[in-house]
């Protein structure tokens, strides 16, 4: 990975952190603003610690599906796809029903207050919506990782906070919704991302992205040799 694909993975990750604490900042503007940011800070700490699972699965994919294209095996990488994919629909599945049995406790796990947990406990339709959302999105963003198409993810983030996500979270949770419709727009924006990351994963030529996975390491096996050279030339 060169110091450009470094680059847009870093900005891909911020984007997305840096709209859902623009989110935080922005519940203080609204009536009630300690309640409203107490249960919106609930709810980001629950999607951010559960968002670990499906980063662990699209790391491991991204290993996978990098090492499948070096060594030229296109259907193994469909393959490995395929499965990381459905892993990650399986735990959105497990977590969700895990919230929606025990909504009415998971507030005490951050706060006593009863108002922050009966709040809490009517978010957590949103929260499983967002956890389902979180957990494709880390999956195909680790397979974007490892098919070299991190500046699509970046771009990809921020258009789908910033020009969908933030803007209708204003319009939602200024009218009436307050958290939830602030919650509900920044929702928007996780899905608008996952079907592009769908669509681009589903229409991906894994054979071209072969070759041009193997051109690459030939061009870089070229160069390391060629520095090498000059170090022994110099010394």
């Amino acid at each position: 990975m060169n110091q450009f694909q470094c680059f847009h993975l870093c900005v891909c990750v911020s984007f997305e952190w840096w709209s859902f604490e623009l989110l935080t900042l922005l519940a203080g503007l609204l009536p009630n603003p300690q309640l409203e940011t107490s249960v919106l800070s609930v709810c980001l700490n629950i999607t951010t610690l559960h968002y670990f699972i499906p980063y662990a699965v699209g790391a491991s994919a991204s290993t996978r599906v990098s090492n499948e294209l070096g060594a030229g095996n296109p259907k193994s990488a469909q393959g490995a796809v395929r499965v990381v994919v459905i892993i990650g629909i399986a735990e959105a599945f497990i977590v969700s029903t895990f919230f929606i049995f025990f909504r009415n406790i998971v507030g005490y796990a951050y706060s006593k207050d009863e108002a922050v947990v009966d709040y809490v406990a009517s978010m957590v339709p949103l929260l499983c919506m967002s956890v389902s959302a979180d957990s494709i999105m880390g999956t195909l963003s680790g397979v974007a990782r490892g098919a070299g198409f991190q500046q699509i993810g970046a771009y990809v983030n921020l258009g789908a906070y910033y020009l969908v996500g933030v803007p209708l979270a204003l319009f939602l949770g200024f009218h009436q919704l307050k958290a939830k419709g602030l919650w509900m727009g920044m929702i928007s924006g996780s899905c608008v991302q996952v079907i592009i990351l769908a669509v681009v994963t589903a229409l991906t030529d894994w054979q071209k992205e072969v070759s041009f996975a193997v051109i690459v390491t030939y061009i870089s096996m070229y160069y390391f040799v060629q520095a090498n050279r000059n170090l022994d030339q110099k010394k």
